[in-house]
């Protein structure tokens, strides 16, 4: 299997997840819409002690990419398929997390930030729905002079295939232009996540200038439509949107932008060549929900670990699914120690 050592590249902002099921008090008394991620501001900051007090809570090694990556490798089962680039801080959060991570497969290669703690989200949970409030702290520190070292370029120049959440584009998007330059100059597969609405909102720019490199863009229903206001498309219809951005100018022409939204419980759309086609995904009871937290993280690692096996892409829709079922199914991103995706 030597031929797959690094096939998958992610890069992106590793969290500790600080996950707890709260109350609707909790979230009104923090300004917090379920289904929402944001990053913090000064008054949500007394939270995350709060919750640590308040309610019984798990730590997570987290963050979108990390997440991703972490349930592509499992898929593989293969070692060192996959490797992650990402800032922490010199705590025992980060080391925790390297470990974690390392011990699920992963070849991570972690910049060290001597000034601020590792990165934390609050993951509030709430009948089974999620919300996230990201502190990046060191995971907001990453440099691109950390990815241009021999070491870790080489994992750049190794991978055939690059996952970024759009989380990235508020903390480096130089090191995404880096990256996404180099996909395009070798026929290498670019992706990314539209990841949150505010992405789409206020990163619309730097958002823009990466997706003209993404060959497969991955989100949800909710930034589908931010994404379509946003750019005065005046549709609300996933699938229409769908179309739209698999249609933007692209800089390289080697692979036709195919997008792919989910939509919770709802069909998977997939629009490539200006056609729209929908999966339905796996059933699920409502008493069997535990949490979404990581559902659509899990969406794309499933989605990766067929498409880096370059298989069709209804099989990595299926791979998908059954990653993000799961995972649903569980505390945060986690998942048993075998898959039994056959």
């Amino acid at each position: 299997m030597a031929d797959y050592e690094g096939i998958l590249l992610g890069m992106g902002n590793p969290l500790l997840d600080i996950s707890a099921v709260v109350d609707q008090d909790f979230l009104n008394k923090y300004d917090i819409k379920l289904n929402n991620a944001i990053l913090a501001e000064e008054k949500h900051l007394p939270m995350y002690d709060e919750m640590s007090s308040k309610y019984n809570v798990e730590y997570i090694a987290g963050g979108a990419t990390q997440n991703s990556i972490r349930v592509a490798q499992w898929l593989l089962q293969i070692p060192g398929a996959t490797s992650y680039i990402g800032c922490v801080g010199k705590d025992k959060y980060g080391e925790e997390m390297a470990k974690n991570s390392k011990s699920f497969g992963v070849n991570v290669h972690y910049y060290e930030d001597e000034t601020a703690p590792t990165g934390t989200c609050a993951v509030c949970v709430v009948g089974g729905e999620r919300s996230l409030i990201a502190n990046l702290s060191a995971a907001n520190c990453y440099k691109s002079e950390h990815l241009k070292r021999p070491e870790n370029w080489a994992l750049v120049e190794k991978a055939k295939y690059f996952y970024i959440a759009g989380f990235f584009l508020t903390v480096s998007p130089d090191s995404i232009q880096l990256v996404a330059e180099h996909a395009a100059a070798t026929n290498k597969v670019f992706t990314m996540n539209l990841s949150a609405p505010f992405i789409c909102e206020f990163f619309k720019d730097v958002q823009e200038k990466a997706l003209a490199y993404v060959d497969y863009v991955f989100g949800n229903e909710t930034e589908a439509r931010t994404f379509s206001k946003v750019h005065g498309w005046e549709t609300d219809n996933v699938e229409e949107i769908a179309i739209k951005i698999s249609q933007l100018p692209k800089a390289s022409g080697t692979h036709k932008r195919i997008t792919v939204i989910t939509q919770g419980a709802d069909p998977v759309v997939v629009a490539q060549d200006g056609k729209v086609t929908t999966y339905p995904v796996i059933y699920l009871p409502k008493e069997k929900l535990v949490d979404t937290n990581g559902a659509g993280d899990a969406f794309v690692g499933g989605f990766m670990s067929q498409l880096v096996l370059e298989k069709p892409i209804e099989e990595c829709v299926r791979a998908g699914c059954y990653a993000s079922n799961v995972i649903i199914q569980r505390p945060g991103c986690t998942y048993p120690e075998k898959p039994d995706f056959k």
